[in-house]
């Protein structure tokens, strides 16, 4: 196979001549970034007859979530900020795959868009950073927590309702030069990101489950391709990692049943041992941390769907319809 197909195939692959093989759309960010990256090595390491130089291309693509960065998430629409975008390239054949951080994907993909292909998951944990306390319950009374996410807000205050939580978003530097100048005396971050972007040792601490239950998804890298398109199905078929995509699926059903977003604090993490059984632990939290509703499923790996499903089922009953529908703050971001 050729750097770019001859033209006798342009009709067939809807290709013009000087068109790389693969184009994979991504976010700008350095993570972004570096994920897409990722995905391009695996990609030449699986099939050899794409480490032509300009065989695969990554095309970058600005969204809302990146361009409007002075409100949280939660407050300008939730889920799908990071990918919509990118999912509109995608159906328009602007581009031929989508590098997605598997926590930032809308609950529900657009119609004709599947993702059936998951890198290994990175550690799902989140990471505290402060120079003030080498820990979370260690900070002193009053500390400010820098964090847009309601999730890390709400099970924060679940554990030290007298912490005070701000708004702060950006990538991982802004949010880090944050913190060293004083806006705030904590901050949380993915621990996945963190790895792939070799700052790990820069970490405080890797909050453990028990407290700090992860976001569905997190650490996860999901390809996201045109349902109909086989030629790009084939090449991403060796990347798929299944343990991942189970776990996933597990998490992203509890997610579905819930109809979470952004603007709902839901947290949950799939882990499978060697057996092959899947334990999933779920929780919802109100952002106040006042009201919290934790359950947990354990089965077959091949009932991930399922069990997500039902202890989904089961929180929604507990939690009440209302418990869905509390007002989000809107506080600007620092």
């Amino acid at each position: 196979m050729q750097a770019t197909r001859p033209a006798a195939d342009d009709k067939d692959w809807g290709m013009t001549v000087d068109r790389p093989l693969l184009r994979i759309g991504t976010r700008g960010s350095a993570l972004a970034l570096a994920q897409a990256r990722m995905v391009r090595a695996q990609l030449i390491q699986a099939h050899p007859e794409l480490a032509s130089p300009d065989a695969v291309q990554i095309v970058i693509i600005r969204t809302t979530g990146d361009a409007v960065t002075d409100r949280t998430l939660a407050a300008i629409g939730g889920k799908g900020l990071f990918t919509k975008e990118i999912e509109d390239a995608l159906i328009d054949n602007r581009i031929d795959l989508a590098v997605h951080s598997m926590k930032d994907v809308a609950t529900w993909l657009p119609d004709g868009l599947v993702i059936d292909c998951f890198l290994e998951r990175e550690d799902p944990r989140d990471a505290f950073f402060s120079d003030k306390a080498d820990s979370l319950t260690a900070l002193p009374p009053g500390s400010v927590v820098g964090t847009a996410s309601l999730r890390r807000q709400a099970q924060i205050l679940r554990v030290r309702p007298d912490l005070a939580i701000v708004p702060i978003r950006g990538n991982v530097d802004t949010r880090l030069a944050k913190l060293a100048a004083g806006t705030v005396d904590a901050t949380l971050l993915a621990t996945a990101g963190l790895k792939r972007l070799g700052l790990a040792a820069k970490i405080t601490q890797i909050l453990p489950p028990e407290l700090m239950l992860p976001a569905v998804a997190q650490g996860a890298i999901g390809i996201e391709r045109r349902a109909d398109d086989a030629r790009v199905a084939d090449f991403l078929r060796p990347l798929d990692h299944a343990p991942t995509r189970i776990r996933v699926a597990a998490e992203r059903a509890l997610l579905a049943t819930l109809d979470g977003s952004c603007k709902t604090p839901i947290a949950a993490l799939a882990e499978l041992d060697t057996a092959g059984t899947l334990r999933l632990r779920c929780l919802v939290v109100s952002p106040d941390g006042t009201v919290s509703h934790g359950t947990e499923r354990s089965g077959a790996a091949a009932d991930a769907e399922a069990l997500g499903r039902d202890a989904g089922a089961e929180l929604r009953s507990r939690a009440g319809d209302g418990f869905f529908d509390l007002p989000i703050p809107d506080a600007p971001v620092r």
